[in-house]
């Protein structure tokens, strides 16, 4: 070999030396591709502090790293832990923030100052419950996560990590009166090992409009499955102010925009919904749905249909879904067939304003009706095969959830509803369009709604349902019509019952009729697959409204 040879081997070599290592996710902080605008001026909303009622809280984002695992965890890219700087003068660590590294850093985490006596007291003592010493795993040092022991009468709503062996300063943290707190859940993954002990973010285990439990953003740690009895916080000034599920107040607080502030945000945030290029039922408004023709059965009375008129005003109102009403399509066909194809130019967005988490967060519900619900297709293995009518129904509603914080209006996450149930999507995870507004991608035929574009299958392994989507020349920008609808208002809200009628063919025909066409070896697995899909995915019958959801009122499924 010569030594021009060597020479290049040597200058490869130096070169791989060189490459550097590609960084990890949690190294680029997360921010809005837009900076937030100042919000037209209202009672409490995006002030930056909320006051629970002897209790004001506010986020800090300005961390310093404790420790970290380079492995485990989601993508087994392993997770960091970090504890609040920068805390505004009077105002406390109640823990320690950790996220996995397989995402940009998108933290926050409350810190709280009492505004009346004996609401915050520092802990009497620590338990060490895990340690990262002796663990053959590639590691930054070593780490240690303590429990406050709190006085009596009051909990311990977060951990203190340290890199340390020795107890941290009984000043460090704040544990707060009991009846300022509310119980959690575990909710996402974020680390853990072959010990037994692991992490997930929590959340409040009573969630949805009457809800008064708040998050801090500070995680659950758990051992074989236990976890060591922290809380959460809770709004006791929203507490005197929850309302009966049958009264149609909301909670009252001041951190909740007003109606000028909603709106801005609808303008701010409001989600552009990408439809796939080969889709053929698009979205229409209820209004034009009525006005081409849509009829309202009764039982009993099948063969006296009865026109709706434009409002929806001579649909039932109130009471449950009870099998006596439903709506369908024209009669006549020409009719059917032009309607079942929705009419994007007339599209609403229907946004339900609702508040969560005692008030510290508002859910924009984004609904978008459709008048038809197109037929599945299902991927069996290598082949993909068309279900005749089975996923057909009329009147199919879709939604998407923008979760915004009362402290300063900023989104931090989106629910994408999938049939029955749905994903949330942390803001550094979508993809955005013009601004801050998040994308969405409505399925083929299904119109379930993802945040990115690609195949997602319904049911085990290589056998399920499709769902399709992509980046079609058709879209909905969410932000140009729409209608905030609240409880009564508008009446349509109230229809409890079906947008569509219970399924009008054989399902057992036509999972015959795709068996026939199956490798012997797949037809079981096909027909298990599929009689384990929900109705929503099947369309074995209409779909409710948005008020007969149980997210009306509750948090979203998922």
């Amino acid at each position: 070999m010569g030594s021009g040879t060597l020479y290049m081997c040597s200058k490869i070599s130096g070169i791989f030396k060189k490459k550097k290592k590609k960084p990890l996710p949690i190294e680029t902080p997360f921010v809005l591709p837009s900076a937030l605008p100042s919000w037209p001026a209202g009672e409490g909303f995006a002030t930056g502090t909320i006051d629970l009622g002897g209790l004001q809280i506010r986020e800090v984002s300005t961390f310093a790293k404790i420790w970290a695992a380079k492995e485990g965890g989601p993508d087994n890219l392993g997770a960091a832990f970090f504890e609040p700087n920068a805390i505004p003068d009077g105002f406390f660590m109640l823990g320690s923030y950790s996220q996995p590294n397989n995402k940009p850093l998108s933290a926050s985490v409350l810190v709280a100052a009492a505004t009346s006596a004996a609401v915050l007291k520092p802990p009497t003592d620590y338990t060490l419950v895990w340690s990262s010493e002796g663990l053959k795993i590639n590691q930054d040092g070593a780490a240690y996560i303590w429990l406050p022991t709190p006085p009596d009468g009051y909990r311990a709503v977060g951990s203190v990590v340290t890199s340390s062996p020795a107890k941290p300063a009984l000043d460090k943290i704040r544990c707060v009166r009991a009846d300022l707190t509310d119980s959690v859940e575990r909710e996402d993954w974020i680390w853990g090992n072959s010990s037994g002990f692991s992490v997930y973010t929590s959340r409040p285990k009573n969630r949805g409009r009457e809800g008064l439990g708040v998050p801090t953003n500070t995680f659950l740690a758990l051992k074989n499955g236990s976890d060591f009895g922290v809380v959460c916080l809770k709004n006791a000034a929203a507490a005197a102010n929850v309302k009966k599920e049958d009264d149609s107040d909301e909670i009252k607080v001041t951190a909740m925009p007003d109606s000028d502030q909603i709106k801005a945000l609808i303008e701010t945030y409001s989600p552009r919904i990408y439809f796939h290029p080969d889709e053929q039922y698009l979205p229409s408004s209820v209004t034009w749905f009525f006005q081409n023709g849509a009829l309202l059965y009764t039982k009993g009375e099948e063969s006296k249909p009865v026109p709706i008129d434009a409002a929806g005003s001579n649909l039932p109102q109130g009471g449950g879904n009870d099998g006596l009403y439903w709506i369908d399509l024209p009669a006549d066909n020409a009719a059917r067939e032009r309607v079942k194809k929705g009419d994007l130019s007339t599209a609403n967005a229907y946004i339900h304003v609702k508040p969560m988490f005692g008030g510290t967060f508002t859910d924009l519900v984004f609904w978008i009706f459709y008048p038809f619900n197109g037929a599945a297709k299902a991927k069996v293995e290598f082949l993909n095969i068309g279900l005749g009518k089975i996923g057909e129904h009329v009147g199919d509603w879709e939604h998407v959830t923008l979760r915004i914080s009362n402290m300063d209006g900023e989104l931090k996450r989106m629910y994408f509803a999938q049939h029955s149930k749905g994903e949330w999507v942390d803001a550094s995870g979508l993809e955005f369009a013009d601004g801050n507004r998040p994308v969405a991608y409505a399925s083929l035929h299904g119109h379930a709604a993802y945040h990115k574009a690609g195949l997602v299958l319904s049911g085990n392994g290589s056998v399920g349902i499709r769902n399709d989507s992509g980046k079609g020349k058709m879209f909905m920008d969410c932000g140009v019509r729409y209608e905030v609808i609240s409880d009564g208002e508008p009446g349509w809200v109230e229809y409890r019952r079906e947008w569509g009628p219970k399924i009008s063919y054989s399902f057992d025909d036509e999972v015959r009729k795709v068996e026939k066409v199956l490798p012997g070896k797949l037809k079981s697995a096909f027909d298990k697959a599929v009689r384990s899909l929900p109705n929503e995915v099947l369309g074995e019958e209409g779909p409710t409204g948005p008020k007969g959801k149980d997210s009306w009122l509750g948090d979203e499924r998922s």
